[in-house]
């Protein structure tokens, strides 16, 4: 009887051993794979900033480059202080085709600058990809030409007000093709605001 009792013991004691050991063993794995899965969201990390490492440009989580502009699609719009509905109205635009430019993304919202420089969020929804860009804002009272063909030299087709809107139809990175009212013709790019300087548009 007192060597069984002694062998149920260490019997016992040999199950419990094996027990603890399945137990660190578990304990171990969860650990792993908890530290395997931070190691796999660090390395996702840069991706999810958007940042491409090509000239400093990054791209929103919509897929496209921020900054960009783009253009107003209604008559009237209105700009809030967050990128919410809840938010409070910062002001309306009230022209159908102005040129804004998105700085920021969150959701169905865009952070949206103007030439003034006002900044204030915007339903995706009242955006359009069309082209449109302000004559010298920067030049209140002045008058801009419009060429005939990319150059200084070639026929003056008209005199543009600073502040008047126009469709942008191409640009070379030094000129672009503007259409404004009954108007058409090219002009200087860095005379314009909607476009970035070089930038090349088909």
């Amino acid at each position: 009887m007192g060597s069984q009792e002694r062998n149920r013991k260490i019997g016992a004691i040999i199950v419990a051993v094996a027990c603890l050991a399945v137990a660190i063993g578990a304990v171990w794995s969860v650990v792993e794979r908890r530290t395997d899965s931070q190691a796999g969201v660090a390395a996702a990390s840069p991706e999810a900033t958007g940042s491409i490492g090509q000239g400093g440009k990054t791209v929103g989580p919509s897929g496209l480059p921020i900054p960009r502009f783009v253009s107003l699609k209604a008559d009237k719009v209105n700009v809030r202080r967050g990128p919410s509905s809840e938010h409070p109205v910062a002001w309306v635009f009230q022209r159908k085709g102005m040129p804004v430019e998105i700085v920021a993304e969150f959701e169905n919202w865009r952070r949206v600058r103007d030439s003034d420089g006002e900044e204030g969020w915007i339903l995706q929804n009242m955006l359009t990809g069309n082209r449109t860009a302000v004559v010298a804002p920067w030049q209140k009272g002045k008058d801009v030409p419009l060429h005939s063909s990319a150059d200084r030299g070639s026929e003056l087709v008209a005199r543009l007000g600073a502040g008047v809107v126009g469709d942008i139809e191409s640009c070379t990175g030094d000129w672009c093709e503007l259409s404004a009212g009954a108007y058409g013709g090219w002009i200087e790019q860095t005379k314009l605001w909607g476009v970035y300087p070089g930038e090349v548009i088909n």
